[in-house]
């Protein structure tokens, strides 16, 4: 199964595509979608939206791993970044995924054990379980490919 994970942001999308096939998972591409600061939050929009279709129908996954959103202080930002999750999750919805959404509370406890894991503990659990040589950068890369992973162990076990 081919696995788009997702980490929505307004500024910077996070995505990461792996292959999950008996057990084994490898990287196919990783990266992050830019918007530039002070655009208009449509244009913002439109610019991940054509940058997801683009990947989408590039690599051609069955299935989306998205972040579910959790915010405790600001409003403003979890709107923001509700809005770019939005255009993910419709992104995926038109290309016929399959969509699965993780807290970032689930994705951590699975990747490492520990609910509270650091960022660096999440890339470096990245690393090891892709085989790779560095941690994957940015830190929106490397957490849309931990909720690409979370999702390939969560589908192995149903």
């Amino acid at each position: 199964m081919r696995i788009i994970g997702i980490d929505p942001g307004t500024a910077i999308v996070g995505f990461g595509v792996i292959d999950a096939v008996r057990g084994t998972t490898t990287l196919v591409t990783a990266g992050v979608i830019t918007t530039p600061a002070h655009t208009p939050l449509p244009e913002r929009l439109e610019e991940i939206y054509d940058g997801l279709t683009t990947i989408i129908s590039e690599t051609r996954p069955t299935v989306m791993a998205i972040e579910r959103l959790f915010f405790a202080q600001n409003i403003t930002t979890a709107m923001s970044v509700s809005h770019a999750r939005g255009v993910a999750m419709l992104t995926g919805q038109q290309a016929k995924l399959q969509i699965e959404e993780y807290t970032p509370l689930q994705i951590k406890q699975t990747m490492t054990g520990y609910g509270r894991a650091t960022k660096q503990q999440i890339q470096e659990m990245v690393r090891l379980q892709l085989g790779l040589k560095q941690v994957p950068k940015p830190d929106d890369c490397a957490d849309a490919l931990a909720a690409a992973l979370m999702c390939s162990f969560v589908l192995r076990q149903t």
